[in-house]
C-alpha cells in the first residue's frame, strides 16, 4: 500500500543539508556555508520554510527510526547487526556498547544543525516580513516544529553522553567547532525545555499531516525529559562528573512530568489503537487472525490517524521514494521476503507474559529438549509444548512465535503460504493437522527458540527493504505508562494512573491489577515496569529505563559476580554477560564515550570518566 503522506526529503539535495551529517570537517560540526541556498533566491516564502523543514525531518528520521537497536543492550532482545548504515552502532552485547556510537553522535549533531538552519533563517529572514497574523503564526509553527526536533536530538545526546557541546546557530564558525567545550547537562536540559515549551505554545493541536508534529508530541517529550531528569536526580548518575543527586529536584521534575503527560492525555481526544480492545487471539498455531496489538505494527493497519495511538511517527515512503524502512529484513528470516533475522526475542521474554485468567505471572516454563526428552512437546509447562503458551497476554502472540506457530512465507514480493516455526528444524517439510508445511528458516541467528512477529508484515507485494511503516517515536500507551510512573514518584499510586495502566493491560486481555499491585509506590512501580517491558518491546525503550533506574546490576548481577546466562527453549546455555566484570564495565554502560575522533580534532572536549 503506497503511503501518500510521508515526509518528503526531496529538498535535501537543494539545501546540501547532508553536509550537516557527512560533510563535516573531519567528523562533525563544520558545514560549508556555500552549501546553503542563497537568500536572494530562497527564503522568500512560507513554502521555502516548509521545504527546509522537510529536509530537517529527513536528517532527523535516521537518528531514531531504528531505535529497536537499543533493545540489544537490554535483556529481552538479541540484536545481531551493528545498526543501520550510515549510523552504525554496537548493539549485540548488553555489556559492551558505550564506545560504539560515534556515528550516532555525529548524526544527531547533523540533525541539530539541520534544525538550526530552519530556525535561524525563518526567524531572521521570513518572520519579520510576515504581513498577516496567520502568516506569522504559520512561520512560528515551522520554527516550533524545528525546535521540537532539535530538542529531541539534544535529549538523546544528553541521555547517552551527559554533558555535550551545545549549538543554536545554523553554521558555526570553524574556530568554534574546533574549540567548543561541553556544556553542563543542566544547562542543555534547560535549553531543551525552552525548545519544547516554545513548541507547545506555537504548534497546532494536530500536525498538518501524519508525520508532522503537534502540541501533544511536544507536551509528551517535555514530560519525558522531566521524567528522565527526575530519575537521574533521584537515582544519581555517578559516572557523569559534577552531577549531583537531589530528592527535592527530583520531586519537582516528577510533578512537572506528570502535569505534562496529564495534559497530553486529557486535552486532545487521543485514543488507543482500536480503543485498546484486545481483538482475537485466533487459534493456537494459526496466523489468519491475530490480536490487535500485532496490527498496530504493520503498515496497512498501523499507519494511523493522529487521533489513534501514534502521537508522533517517523514516516517512510515505501517503494521508489528512497525513504523506505527495512523492518522485515531485520525482524524475520529468509523465507519471509528474504529477511536476515537480525532481531531475536530472547527465551526469557516468554515468562514475562502474564495469565489472562489470574492477571499475574505463571510458573516459569521448564526448558526441554525434544531430542532428549520424548515427551517434551506434550509435557505440562514445557517450553516446547504449545499449550504452555495458551491463556497468556494477547500481546505475546502479536510479538513473537513459539513451537508450531505460523507466519506467512514470501519471496521478494509474492506470498508462498504459511511457514511453521520449529526451533532447530529449519527449511524442512512438516505435517500439521493433515497439511504439509515448510518450516521457518532462521539464517543461523535464532539461538533462543522464539521468533519475532512484531513489525513483520503478513501480506506480500512489498520487498523487505521497501516498507512504508510509520515508526512510533511517541505512542499514547507510552504516555500512559510514563504518567503512571511520574505521578507515582511524585504522589504515590493514583487512581487515574492505575486506570490508565489497566487500559494498557486490557490490550493484552488481562484483568485489572489486583489491590496488592497498587498498594504501595514500590508495588505499583513494579507493575508499571512490567507493562513497559511487554508493551514497548522492541521499540528501544528498555535500555534507557534500565540506565535511568540504575538497574543494570539488578538485571545482570553484581560487580565481579556470575553475570547472567541467556538460554534457549531447549535449556542450552546461549550467552552470558557481565561474568566477573569489574565496576568499570557497568560504568561504561551507564554513560557513553565521547568519540575520540572528535576529541582528537577538538582538545577542549573532555572525556567521561569511565572512558579516560
Amino acid at each position: 500500500m503506497k503511503n501518500t503522506t510521508y515526509i518528503k526529503g526531496l529538498f535535501l539535495g537543494l539545501f546540501g543539508l547532508t553536509m550537516l551529517v557527512s560533510g563535516c570537517r573531519k567528523d562533525l560540526l563544520k558545514q560549508d556555508p556555500t552549501s546553503a541556498p542563497s537568500p536572494n533566491t530562497f527564503w522568500v516564502s512560507e513554502d521555502d520554510a516548509k521545504s527546509a523543514l522537510m529536509a530537517n525531518y529527513a536528517n532527523f528520521r535516521p537518528c531514531f527510526d531504528r531505535d529497536y537497536h537499543f533493545d540489544g543492550h537490554g535483556e529481552f532482545l538479541k540484536m545481531w547487526n551493528v545498526g543501520a548504515a550510515p549510523i552504525s552502532m554496537t548493539v549485540n552485547s548488553p555489556s559492551n556498547y558505550g564506545g560504539g556510537a560515534s556515528a550516532l553522535y555525529r548524526a544527531l549533531y547533523g540533525s541539530v544543525f539541520s534544525s538550526n538552519f530552519v530556525i535561524v533563517n525563518v526567524r531572521d529572514r521570513l518572520l519579520p516580513k510576515a504581513k498577516t497574523t496567520a502568516a506569522r503564526a504559520n512561520l512560528e509553527a515551522i520554527i516550533a516544529e524545528a525546535r521540537l526536533l532539535r530538542g529531541i536530538a539534544y535529549f538523546r545526546l544528553i541521555s547517552l553522553w551527559g554533558d555535550v557541546p551545545y549549538f543554536n546557530q545554523a553554521s558555526p564558525a570553524v574556530i568554534e567547532a574546533d574549540t567548543v567545550s561541553r556544556m553542563s547537562i543542566a544547562r542543555v536540559k534547560d535549553s531543551i525545555m525552552a525548545d519544547f515549551t516554545y513548541a507547545i505554545e506555537k504548534l497546532p493541536k494536530k500536525g498538518e499531516i501524519i508525520g508532522r508534529a503537534g502540541q501533544p508530541a511536544a507536551l509528551a517529550f517535555r514530560g519525558k525529559l522531566q521524567l528522565f531528569w527526575g530519575s537521574w536526580k533521584k537515582n544519581g548518575w555517578p559516572e557523569l562528573d559534577g552531577f549531583t543527586q537531589s530528592t527535592s529536584e527530583a520531586k519537582v521534575a516528577f510533578e512537572g512530568a506528570a502535569a505534562d503527560f496529564k495534559r497530553a492525555i486529557n486535552d486532545y481526544g487521543m485514543k488507543l489503537f482500536r480503543n485498546g480492545d484486545p481483538g482475537s487471539w485466533g487459534e493456537m498455531g494459526d496466523a489468519n487472525v491475530l490480536p490487535n496489538y500485532y496490527y498496530m505494527f504493520i503498515p496497512t493497519t498501523g499507519n494511523l490517524s493522529q487521533d489513534e495511538e501514534m502521537v508522533m511517527v517517523l514516516t517512510h515512503g515505501g517503494v521508489g521514494t528512497g525513504q523506505s524502512e527495512e523492518y522485515v529484513r531485520v525482524w524475520t528470516g529468509p523465507l519471509v521476503a528474504y529477511g536476515q533475522n537480525q532481531a531475536i526475542p530472547r527465551y526469557e521474554m516468554a515468562d514475562r507474559y502474564q495469565s489472562t485468567i489470574t492477571g499475574d505471572f505463571l510458573p516459569k516454563m521448564v526448558q526441554m529438549d525434544p531430542g532428549k526428552v520424548p515427551t517434551a512437546r506434550t509435557a505440562a509447562n514445557s517450553s516446547v509444548n504449545p499449550e504452555s503458551y495458551r491463556n497468556r497476554d494477547y500481546r505475546m502472540k502479536g510479538t513473537m512465535m513459539w513451537e508450531y506457530e505460523k507466519i506467512m512465507g514470501m519471496t521478494a514480493t509474492d506470498a508462498t503460504g504459511f511457514l511453521v516455526f520449529l526451533y532447530k528444524n529449519w527449511g524442512n517439510k512438516v505435517t500439521v493437522g493433515g497439511s504439509v508445511y515448510t518450516t521457518f528458516t532462521d539464517n543461523t541467528t535464532n539461538l533462543s527458540g522464539l521468533q519475532a512477529r512484531k513489525f513483520v508484515r503478513n501480506y506480500a507485494g512489498v520487498s523487505r527493504s521497501d516498507g512504508n511503516y510509520n515508526w512510533p517515536l511517541m505512542r499514547l500507551a507510552d504516555i500512559y505508562l510514563m504518567y503512571a510512573e511520574a505521578s507515582n514518584e511524585a504522589y504515590g499510586p493514583q487512581l487515574d494512573a492505575i486506570d490508565l495502566v489497566n487500559k494498557i493491560r486490557r490490550r493484552g486481555n488481562l484483568p485489572a491489577l489486583k489491590a496488592d499491585k497498587t498498594a504501595s509506590k514500590d508495588a505499583f512501580f513494579d507493575a508499571i515496569e512490567q507493562e513497559r517491558i511487554v508493551e514497548l518491546f522492541g521499540e528501544g525503550q528498555r535500555p534507557f529505563d534500565l540506565r535511568r533506574w540504575r538497574k543494570l546490576e539488578t538485571v545482570f548481577g553484581k560487580v565481579y559476580g556470575d553475570g547472567l546466562w541467556f538460554k534457549d527453549t531447549f535449556g542450552n546455555n546461549w550467552e552470558r554477560f557481565f561474568f566477573n566484570e569489574p565496576e568499570l564495565t557497568y560504568q561504561r554502560c551507564y554513560i557513553y564515550q565521547i568519540p575520540e575522533t572528535e576529541r582528537n580534532r577538538n582538545p577542549n572536549l573532555t572525556q567521561n570518566t569511565p572512558w579516560k
